[in-house]
């Protein structure tokens, strides 16, 4: 089951979170992320949130958390626990990148605690669609011509395949220390990439080149 939750980034296009809301099962807001869901005309499921970042009204009609705002875990954390127990298990995570690096940070590290619970996840915004990849074999359909970059995460090096990729790579390994993961291309509407160990973070930009 699908849940798409609305983050608290200062740079969310609300055009797109719009497109993005129309038809999903489950629609969560973390804290600012309700504004932002007005903004875009969509009524959430649930809105979660020690409320630091918005401080208008909630509304009467939709189950609201409030959050100790001393707490271990983030907004954005806490809607995923709260989604996972209720039987979701696919994410679509918006308005989660830019503003804060730290945040950001923390919000890409929740799709490896998605995958550890079970569970799969992406980023989206109008920018970028980013993915945490364990060992095994992707497909990446219909991206020909955009940008990617592929990372180790939680490791010190993760060894890749490619196919369809500018850059084609067969057992390649990828350190921490070196940033050599960046900027390759998909040529192919159809592309692979295989992480053969360890774990990554692939970073796929919107844009055709």
């Amino acid at each position: 089951m699908r849940c798409t939750i609305i983050a608290g980034s200062p740079e969310a296009d609300i055009d797109f979170i719009s497109e993005q809301v129309k038809d999903c099962n489950y629609l969560i807001c973390a804290d600012k992320g309700y504004e932002y869901a007005k903004k875009a005309g969509a009524k959430p499921n649930l809105i979660v949130g020690d409320f630091d970042s918005y401080s208008g009204n909630l509304p009467d009609d939709c189950e609201v958390i409030k959050l100790n705002s001393h707490k271990d875990d983030t907004d954005l954390l806490h809607c995923i626990e709260v989604a996972l127990s209720r039987g979701y298990d696919d994410f679509v995570i918006l308005a989660a990148t830019g503003g804060r690096f730290d945040h950001t940070f923390a919000n890409i590290s929740v799709l490896m605690y998605l995958d550890k619970k079970g569970a799969s996840g992406i980023i989206v915004s109008d920018k970028e669609i980013i993915r945490f990849l364990k060992m095994g074999e992707y497909n990446f359909d219909g991206n020909k011509g955009k940008t990617f970059s592929v990372f180790p995460f939680a490791c010190d090096s993760v060894n890749v395949s490619y196919i369809g990729a500018e850059y084609s790579a067969e057992n390649h390994i990828l350190t921490a220390e070196e940033a050599m993961g960046i900027s390759n291309i998909f040529i192919s509407d159809r592309a692979n990439v295989k992480i053969n160990y360890g774990n990554a973070i692939i970073i796929i930009n919107q844009s055709i080149n």
